[in-house]
């Protein structure tokens, strides 16, 4: 059952009771808080991201996506919410994205470190053919042939749990590599576990983010949150 609505501009803090639901300050909807981003003002005056919902003092709630943040920027609204003079220029749209983005990254990290994903070809294709793949991760730089070939091995291989498995095509093979620890990742499987799961979850917020759909970011995969994840990002 979800918490009582509030619609004040600004919260009382930061702590958030689970299926709350919070007042974007551009859109005037109200939305769960999941499909949301919080943003607090730091001691310098600016106005910062509070992802975690963790940060002191007062937040006022965006919905979660790069067009209603570039529109709170250009309206000014967090200086209403606030009700006080505060720096919230054009980058924090950016520094916003770069944020779920790193987020992401970190969690594939944690997947790596819990060896929760696999890299290489062959090393995918096995694990498909184990059904023990909760998604696929192709790099966005990835060769159309490459990334062909292997989502037919998971039709193949998986057949009825296909359409339940997470595609993320939003990270280059780069940042891949830099998550993962490895040299020239172009395709990799996570496996089930928590560090994959929170992967999936913040991969679909960044997809969201960028594709204008904040609920992207909450899909069902049955026990794997992030089905499709960023498949088209």
């Amino acid at each position: 059952m979800l918490a009582a609505v509030d619609h004040s501009e600004t919260d009382a803090g930061p702590k958030t009771a689970p299926g709350s639901e919070r007042l974007c300050v551009v859109s005037r909807k109200v939305r769960p808080v999941d499909e949301m981003i919080r943003f607090v003002v730091a001691p310098d005056n600016s106005v910062v991201p509070d992802l975690k919902h963790k940060l002191p003092g007062r937040g006022v709630w965006v919905t979660a996506t790069r067009k209603d943040l570039t529109e709170a920027v250009k309206r000014k609204v967090f200086a209403r919410g606030f009700k006080q003079d505060v720096k919230s220029g054009a980058e924090l749209v950016a520094a916003t994205e770069k944020l779920l983005e790193r987020g992401a990254l970190d969690a594939l990290a944690m997947a790596g470190k819990a060896h929760q994903a696999v890299c290489g070809t062959s090393k995918v294709e096995s694990a498909l053919a184990d059904g023990k793949v909760i998604a696929l991760l192709h790099a966005s730089d990835a060769a159309p042939d490459g990334v062909r070939k292997i989502n037919a091995a998971l039709r193949r291989e998986m057949e009825e749990k296909a359409d339940a498995t997470a595609i993320v095509t939003g990270f280059t093979s780069a940042q891949l590599d830099l998550a993962l620890g490895r040299t020239n990742v172009v395709h990799a499987a996570l496996l089930a576990g928590p560090a994959s799961r929170t992967f999936l979850v913040r991969s679909a917020r960044l997809a969201g983010f960028r594709l204008g759909n904040p609920g992207y970011g909450n899909p069902g995969l049955g026990d794997v949150a992030g089905a499709p994840a960023n498949r088209h990002a």
